[in-house]
C-alpha cells in the first residue's frame, strides 16, 4: 500500500516556481482580506455569482450538465431537481453551501469526508451514507479510436479504509509541523485522495470540495468569490495532464507531486489575480502602496529582493519599495540578507 509522507515539503530545495507562486498568492491574499472589509456588498455579489459557476463547472468536468437556466434555478433554490442529473447538481450545491457556511467546523478527517460525500450524493442516491467503495475501481481513459484503457489503478476496496486512515494521519502530522508550508501541502493531499479514489462515485467532485475546505481553513478564500472549479474546467486538459503525470509511480510510493502542485497553485493564482483585477480600481485609493509592499514581504515564504517586489507590484516605483523596506528593517519587521544587488528581505 502507498506510504503517505509529506516530509519533502520541508526541503529547502523545492522548485523555485512553486515557491514563487506561493509567495505571490499570499501577497494577493492579503489584498483580498483588506478589500473584504471595505467592499462587503460587492463581495456578497461575487460570492453569489461564483457559487453558480462552481456548481456548474465542477459537475461539467465530470460530464454532468444542464442548461444555465436550470443551474441558476437549482442553486437559487427556486426549483427542485427534475431528474437524476439535476439531483447530482443540487447535491453538489448543498455540500458547497456547507463548506461556505461551516468550513471552520469541518476538517480533513474521515468523518467529515464521508459526511460531505453523503451530502453530495444524497439527492441522487437516497441511500448514500458516505461508505467507502466495496468493489475495486479503475480510472480509465478513452483513446481516439474509442477504446478505453486503464490509466490508473486506485487503492483496492479492501485497502481503502486503512489508506484513508493513513492519509488523514499524514495530513495531520504535516499540518501541525511549523516547517511545512500549508499552501503547498494542500495539493499533495488532494492528489493522494484522488489516487486512493475511496468512493464508488463522486471522487472528482468531492476532491474539489475538499480543496475549497482546506483552502478556506488556511485563509485562502478566493474560491468563494472567483470559482476555483470554473478555473479548473477552463484548463481541464492541463489539469488532467498534471494529474496523470503526478500519479505515475504512486502505487510504489514514488509519486511526482510537483506537476500537480504547479497546476493547482497556478489555478489558485489565476483566481486571486482575477479577483485582484476586479477590485484594483475600487480599492486603489484605500490600500496604500506602503501597505501593499509590507504585505508582500511579510507574507512571503522566501526572501525577496527589491526587483522581486517590483515585479509583483509593477505600479510601485523602485524608490518607494526601497524606502518602505528601509523603514521595515529599522522597525524590526524584516531582516536584510546579503548586500549589493543580491540583497533580499525576509520577515523577522
Amino acid at each position: 500500500m502507498h506510504i503517505f509522507n509529506y516530509s519533502f515539503l520541508k526541503d529547502d530545495l523545492l522548485p523555485a516556481q512553486l515557491v514563487t507562486l506561493a509567495a505571490n498568492i499570499s501577497a494577493l491574499k492579503v489584498m483580498t482580506s483588506i478589500r473584504q472589509k471595505d467592499n462587503k456588498v460587492a463581495f456578497r455579489q461575487l460570492e453569489s455569482i461564483a457559487k453558480i459557476e462552481s456548481v456548474k463547472a465542477s459537475n461539467a468536468i465530470e460530464g454532468i450538465v444542464t442548461t444555465d437556466e436550470r443551474i441558476r434555478a437549482l442553486v437559487g433554490g427556486s426549483s427542485a431537481p427534475l431528474n437524476h442529473t439535476e439531483a447530482e447538481i443540487a447535491g453538489y450545491r448543498d455540500a458547497l453551501n456547507e463548506i461556505h457556511v461551516n468550513y471552520a467546523a469541518h476538517d480533513f478527517r474521515e468523518s467529515d469526508i464521508r459526511n460531505l460525500h453523503a451530502q453530495m450524493m444524497r439527492l441522487a442516491e437516497p441511500s448514500a451514507d458516505g461508505a467507502y467503495k466495496t468493489d475495486d475501481n479503475v480510472i480509465a481513459e478513452r483513446m481516439p479510436d474509442g477504446r478505453r484503457v486503464v490509466r490508473f489503478q486506485p487503492t483496492s476496496a479492501a485497502d481503502t479504509p486503512e489508506a484513508m486512515r493513513q492519509l488523514v494521519l499524514a495530513y495531520v502530522e504535516a499540518r501541525d509541523d511549523a516547517a511545512v508550508n500549508k499552501l503547498l501541502l494542500i495539493p499533495c493531499v488532494v492528489l493522494d485522495f484522488l489516487c486512493v479514489h475511496p468512493f464508488r462515485d463522486g471522487n472528482g467532485r468531492l476532491s474539489r470540495l475538499l480543496t475549497l475546505l482546506l483552502l478556506y481553513r488556511n485563509g485562502f478564500d478566493a474560491g468563494k468569490y472567483i470559482s476555483f472549479e470554473a478555473a479548473v474546467n477552463a484548463h481541464k486538459a492541463e489539469y488532467y495532464d498534471a494529474l496523470k503525470e503526478s500519479s505515475v509511480g504512486w502505487e510504489e510510493s514514488r509519486p511526482r507531486y510537483f506537476p500537480f502542485m504547479v497546476n493547482f497553485l497556478s489555478t489558485l493564482y489565476e483566481c486571486y489575480s482575477e479577483l485582484d483585477k476586479r477590485f484594483a480600481s475600487v480599492a486603489a485609493e484605500k490600500v496604500s502602496k506602503k501597505k501593499r509592499i509590507e504585505a508582500t514581504v511579510l507574507n512571503s515564504f522566501t526572501p525577496l529582493s527589491k526587483s522581486d517586489i517590483c515585479s509583483i507590484l509593477p505600479d510601485v516605483s523602485p524608490t518607494t519599495v526601497e524606502a518602505v523596506l528601509g523603514a521595515m528593517v529599522r522597525g524590526g519587521l524584516i531582516r536584510r540578507l546579503g548586500g549589493g544587488r543580491g540583497t533580499k528581505y525576509i520577515k523577522a
